[in-house]
């Protein structure tokens, strides 16, 4: 009996898929260098410099990277809290407040996506010390290229609220951890144009209604 090649060995994921990144990644950074320097200034008024957050990420084939975000805490953030962030989690300026609901703080990802240490679509990177854990098929996750958004991006979209005002890096470790890692084994083991075109649209009407309800009804401020 033939065996089931592995959807991550497609060819699709290892060439289609990276031509699209390149595509799409590259017009989006032309298209929105105004923004990008809108918020950088944005963020240099309100707390200085930098502006952008670089914190250790598992990568492709388990090669870790440098994960670059809009800088949405203050300065020195890890050193005085956890890598999660709780719910009213005080670390956040008020100018990260407003690009962590509308998902802004993600827009210099696109710039790694270019690059190849990211995709479009693919697994959320982890940080370092769950990565290390990774046990059976949690391995499989590694061998796609991380992601701006998943099926764990769109499940967990409003994580702060799940593990509340507490201990936040326990309650993740707790509850969402596993949860988020067999979505990432899902995506590993169905990727597809398909399934990145159905992520996508997910994302993009959760990111939508999570933003209205933050600038248009007030929610979680």
């Amino acid at each position: 009996m033939k065996r089931r090649k592995k959807a991550y060995n497609s060819y699709y994921n290892r060439v289609i898929k990276r031509l699209i990144d390149v595509f799409i990644s590259g017009t989006a950074v032309i298209i929105l260098l105004p923004v990008y320097v809108i918020i950088g200034i944005m963020i240099a008024l309100e707390d200085g410099f930098p502006v952008l957050y670089r914190a250790d990420r598992g990568g492709y084939m388990g090669r870790p990277f440098r994960i670059a975000k809009f800088r949405s805490m203050v300065k020195n953030a890890d050193k005085i809290g956890g890598g999660t962030t709780a719910l009213h989690d005080s670390r956040i300026t008020r100018t990260g407040n407003f690009l962590r609901k509308t998902k802004l703080d993600e827009l210099p990802q696109l710039v790694q996506v270019l690059k190849g240490d990211m995709s479009l679509i693919g697994p959320r990177p982890e940080l370092l010390k769950y990565v290390d854990q990774y046990e059976g098929e949690e391995k499989d996750i590694l061998k796609v290229r991380p992601g701006i958004t998943d099926y764990s991006s769109v499940e967990f979209i409003n994580l702060d609220e799940i593990v509340g005002s507490g201990n936040a890096d326990e309650m993740y470790e707790k509850y969402v951890l596993k949860k988020k890692n067999k979505l990432r084994i899902k995506y590993a083991h169905t990727v597809s144009f398909r399934t990145d075109a159905y992520i996508l649209f997910k994302t993009l009407s959760a990111v939508f209604n999570k933003a209205t309800g933050f600038v248009f009804r007030n929610e979680h401020r």
